[in-house]
């Protein structure tokens, strides 16, 4: 046997028993037991030494150093496996496992924190994650910056002085449209009340409409909606609201364009690091092109009036294009999730500019909430009225996902990208949207990314698909156009 496959042969037990871990995490959010919490936490700690002692074993270096790449499938392999090696030996097994015990206790304080509206008692569990991760991204940056280690860990390869300088470029744009859009009518609204069943029951039927295999998946409930898995079991979670089917029927499709990208990648990479989304920012834009570009637009939004008429008769919406700008309403909100397109990325820049103070040590854990208070006031025109809609909205610090959120922007600017390649390679497309059908478009993106994986580095594989380097103009290029042509702009 070459050193290859026996390198290989090892990291499938290890990828294998990474996704069990991840099934873990699944049903922390979906259907464990309260009471379960400090074992759960138990669990997790035993599960991340058991990985981490797997990703820092001797004979990887070894392997590394004599297998032999015949392909290029076999050096992108490769070249996953000694960065994951490399930045595993320098985190200690005991950080690991400490950094897995308390991120799942601080998910469930933080979830009753959110539930009784009591920030105080969310914030000494964030204080304790945030040093153990501060921790672990110095072990890893050495005299680099910790936040661009933590970043690297969601994005390979971004920095945060390359995203700042986007990130920068996009403002003034996005709040010049959002202050146009402020002086137009506002667009029409729903009205009533829609039942929870009946929007599950839509809600799979558009989960099968944008190419969800059921056979390989799951749609769930859960106070945060997610995707979870990849290859062969990919499971995904959304919401309800009877007086919003919007959260549940947009969240799901989200979360469908997450879930597809894994169970479209080429099976050979089946328990492999290339058997899994690049990045977060390149899984961000399939979700985003799905939920927006495609999910949003006039043709499938006339699509979807019909159906909604079907179900829940009338809901005060006229006509289709009422319904086209209802969907697409700019207002004034707390939530990111929620967010319409025009002001979603300033939900994200504050988050952004929040958790590089945290990590850095400008900002303390004790003033986060008045920061996001004041910054939101200051962004967004009013105040936050509770701390769900403010600092507790947001499951990610709890997890330690300290560097992810930027992601969220960058999937938008690369879904832009891919948006306008998209349309150029099928001109007519709208023709099948209008009657529900996203093949075209999803089997694009199936083969021009998802099928990938993490063959090619983040960047290249939308450069790739899209044809020159990513940039933030054709995003707000679309949304100029989009929402000019809605409020006359």
């Amino acid at each position: 046997m070459s050193d290859y496959n026996e390198l290989m042969g090892f990291v499938r037990e290890t990828e294998a028993l990474s996704q069990v871990a991840g099934r873990l995490g699944w049903d922390q959010e979906t259907v464990m037991p309260g009471g379960a919490v400090e074992q759960r936490a138990e669990e997790h700690g035993a599960m991340a030494s058991v990985l981490h002692a797997r990703r820092i074993d001797p004979r990887i270096g070894g392997w590394l150093e004599t297998a032999v790449a015949e392909d290029d499938v076999a050096a992108a392999q490769i070249r996953h496996i000694r960065r994951s090696f490399e930045r595993a030996a320098k985190v200690p097994a005991q950080l690991a496992s400490a950094i897995a015990r308390e991120t799942s206790r601080a998910h469930r304080i933080w979830a009753q924190a959110r539930a009784d509206e009591d920030v105080a008692a969310f914030l000494p569990a964030l204080d304790k994650v945030l040093q153990l991760k501060r921790e672990e991204a110095q072990a890893i940056a050495g005299r680099a910056d910790p936040y661009d280690a933590m970043l690297d860990d969601y994005e390979p390869g971004a920095t945060a002085a390359q995203l700042s300088a986007m990130f920068g470029a996009m403002r003034p744009r996005l709040v010049a449209l959002r202050g146009a859009i402020r002086d137009k009518d506002p667009a029409p609204m729903l009205r009533g009340t829609f039942p929870e069943g009946e929007q599950m029951a839509l809600t799979r039927d558009l989960a099968l409409a944008f190419g969800y295999d059921l056979n390989n998946g799951r749609i769930d409930k859960a106070l945060h909606p997610f995707s979870s898995g990849s290859g062969l079991d990919v499971r995904i979670t959304t919401r309800t609201n009877v007086d919003d089917p919007f959260n549940c029927f947009y969240s799901t499709i989200h979360e469908v364009g997450h879930a597809c990208y894994e169970q479209n990648i080429d099976r050979d990479y089946l328990l492999t690091p290339l058997g899994a989304g690049v990045s977060m920012g390149v899984h961000e834009s399939q979700s985003r092109i799905y939920e927006n570009q495609i999910g949003r637009s006039r043709a499938f939004t006339g699509w979807l009036f019909g159906q909604m008429k079907d179900r829940f008769g009338d809901f005060g919406i006229a006509s289709a294009d009422d319904f086209f700008a209802c969907v697409n309403r700019v207002a004034d909100g707390f939530i990111r999730t929620e967010a319409d397109e025009v002001q979603y990325n300033l939900h994200v820049l504050l988050r952004f500019d929040l958790e590089q103070a945290l990590v850095s040590g400008d900002l303390l854990v004790r003033d986060l909430e008045a920061a996001w208070n004041d910054r939101f006031a200051s962004d967004f025109g009013f105040a936050v009225d509770k701390p769900s809609h403010g600092v507790l909205q947001d499951v990610h610090w709890s997890e330690g996902l300290f560097g992810y959120f930027p992601t969220y922007s960058l999937g938008n600017v690369y879904a832009g990208c891919l948006h306008t390649a998209l349309r150029a390679d099928v001109p007519d497309l709208d023709d099948d949207l209008a009657r529900g059908d996203t093949s075209r478009a999803t089997g694009w993106l199936s083969d021009k990314v998802q099928r990938h994986g993490g063959l090619y580095a983040p960047r290249d594989v939308i450069a790739r698909a899209s044809g020159g380097a990513p940039s933030e103009g054709p995003l707000l290029d679309y949304l100029e156009a989009k929402f000019g042509a809605i409020y006359g702009l």
